[in-house]
């Protein structure tokens, strides 16, 4: 696994986390949402999203590296 990949993984995972802990950490005494509880999920939410698209950069990052690096690689072989 290289260290995008890696880096992925851990910020997918960090998400996960974030996502049950804000889901689990406190006790439904109602069904009913307070002003609070909207504000803190609509922020949790954004923040979700922000992390998948940094997700989507790392990725792109990655397999464009990649690509590039295979590319130069063939390039140098063919000049022999």
């Amino acid at each position: 696994m290289n260290p995008f990949e890696m880096v992925a993984v851990i910020v997918v995972a960090v998400m996960i986390a974030s996502v049950l802990r804000a889901k689990y950490s406190h006790r439904h005494h109602s069904l009913e949402q307070s002003p609070e509880e909207r504000a803190e999920t609509l922020r949790l939410r954004q923040e979700v999203g922000e992390l998948k698209e940094r997700i989507k950069v790392l990725e792109r990052i990655t397999v464009e590296k990649e690509n590039s690096l295979a590319k130069q690689i063939e390039e140098l072989r063919d000049d022999r």
